[in-house]
């Protein structure tokens, strides 16, 4: 290969590269008030990756006190505070198992993502309304 078709290979795949973002979601149990603490319980983590317009996600939880009954990618008006479902993620539907899904984002949900706005929230049996919530947080910053 030519030394400027090597060059122009490697700019393009180092942009590439550096197109890609990845964000860590530690799953914890929240309960959303004292009453629902005995129905809340388990942990989890998920690898989230954008390339370009495009969110993978993967992960597991373990530990619900009943079986997941769907996962979902929520937006949130500002960091922390609750907000609806955008996407839906598979789920196992079991107190154990994984989570995953892939996504084409909006500009508007890529700019939202970036300013911290994303969660992911594991509904179960006992707690319909969030067993497990995690915050997408970029790590490559």
């Amino acid at each position: 290969m030519a030394p400027v078709a090597l060059f122009l290979a490697a700019a393009f795949f180092g942009a590439a590269a550096q197109d890609t973002q990845t964000y860590e979601v530690r799953l914890a149990a929240a309960p959303r008030d004292s009453a629902m603490r005995e129905f809340v319980a388990g942990s989890g983590s998920a690898e989230v990756t954008l390339a370009g317009t495009e969110l993978t996600v993967t992960g597991r939880f373990e530990g619900l006190k009943s079986a997941a009954t769907q996962a979902n990618i929520h937006l949130a008006p500002v960091t922390g505070v609750r907000g609806p479902a955008v996407y839906e993620l598979e789920v196992s539907t079991a107190s154990a198992g994984t989570i995953s899904g892939v996504f084409e984002l909006s500009d508007e949900t890529l700019a939202r993502l970036d300013a911290g706005h994303l969660y992911i929230q594991i509904d179960s049996d006992s707690a319909p309304e969030g067993n497990l919530w995690g915050w997408l947080l970029r790590t490559d910053r």
